[in-house]
């Protein structure tokens, strides 16, 4: 078993609940796990806080109360597929940089580095996705 940060796009056209995409180095043991038989899990974290027990009005009338912590949070999980195909490498890339430079006043694209640079970073990632088979929420 492995966790591991990585930037994930969701396409809500893929699939009945959309499909995941990433990326990850080649040098990254992580997709040498993985298989159309192997179940995987995004964990999407949301805002979190501690809760004091002075909050609760409880805690002045009979004083049974603990601390907690609140939290949002979402699970996807589903089977992994592995690409090496250079097109979908690319167009998985330009959906990325596209959804993390959309707020910036002059957004950078993949098609702005020169092509024969973009071949060669290319041929040292692999892409993955999943369709969401199941999703829970807290």
């Amino acid at each position: 078993m492995s966790a591991n940060h990585l930037p994930l796009v969701l396409h809500t056209d893929v699939s009945e609940r959309g499909t995941l995409r990433g990326h990850v180095a080649k040098a990254n043991p992580l997709w040498n796990n993985f298989g159309a038989s192997v179940e995987v899990l995004a964990v999407f974290q949301g805002p979190h806080h501690f809760i004091s027990p002075a909050w609760y009005p409880s805690k002045k009338e009979h004083g049974k109360v603990v601390p907690t912590w609140n939290y949002a949070v979402v699970h996807a999980y589903g089977p992994m597929s592995v690409f090496d195909d250079a097109d979908w490498l690319f167009e998985h890339l330009q959906a990325l940089t596209s959804q993390q430079e959309v707020n910036r006043d002059y957004p950078w694209a993949v098609t702005d580095a020169p092509a024969d640079y973009l071949v060669k970073q290319l041929k040292g990632i692999v892409g993955f996705e999943f369709p969401i088979t199941r999703i829970e929420g807290k």
